[in-house]
């Protein structure tokens, strides 16, 4: 995959996470424009609201996990990561226990971090908790992400995308993020793995 590749799904990926909560708040606005009954009104107003601050909390995600926020160098504190991880999944099946040590770590190890959460929110299908602990030397990142769930599974292209397997390339914007993951991981020589276990699955880098 070359790099124009690359750039493309990673977009896509954003419109297609975009794309349902912003086109529930056309349809709630449609609803009150037209719409007179007060109770249906009450309900199209709480589509729009729920709706927007779900967008929102995907882009403040997505511009720090998938996209360049931040000057060269720069460190986030993980508890700020761990809001924007638990905006992301508010409202959902997906319970998450953010137990990150309130430490700062380079950037793109905070990218790692937030992109292994989502896999294994990913590989819960049906829902479950997910659990995130850090190492607490900021000098030396290290994570393990667990999520545990009814029917928890690990997709073999998504197995074969974090491993590095060269047949792995994505075909679709739900492809690309594990391949990203996979790219930060080796960029920083963080050893990223993921293993199934019993009704769940484990993600461990560092």
């Amino acid at each position: 995959m070359n790099d124009i590749e690359f750039a493309a799904f990673l977009v896509s990926r954003v419109c297609h996470d975009l794309v349902g909560p912003l086109g529930a708040v056309v349809n709630g606005l449609e609803v009150l424009e037209d719409e007179r009954d007060a109770a249906m009104r009450a309900d199209a107003l709480k589509l729009v609201t729920s709706s927007a601050e779900q967008a929102l909390a995907r882009l403040q995600f997505m511009r720090i996990a998938f996209g360049a926020a931040g000057s060269a160098g720069a460190e986030l504190d993980l508890g700020e990561v761990g809001r924007l991880v638990t905006g992301l999944v508010e409202g959902t099946k997906i319970a998450v226990d953010w137990q990150a040590a309130p430490v700062h770590w380079p950037k793109d190890w905070a990218k790692l971090l937030m992109n292994a959460t989502v896999l294994a929110a990913d590989c819960l299908p049906r829902g479950g908790h997910v659990t995130v602990t850090t190492s607490t030397d900021e000098h030396a990142p290290a994570f393990t992400v667990t999520g545990v769930g009814q029917n928890a599974r690990v997709p073999d292209e998504v197995e074969k995308a974090v491993r590095g397997d060269a047949t792995a390339t994505p075909h679709d914007a739900r492809g690309i993020q594990p391949y990203l993951a996979h790219k930060l991981s080796r960029s920083l020589n963080a050893g990223l793995t993921l293993t199934a276990k019993e009704n769940g699955v484990e993600l461990a880098a560092g």
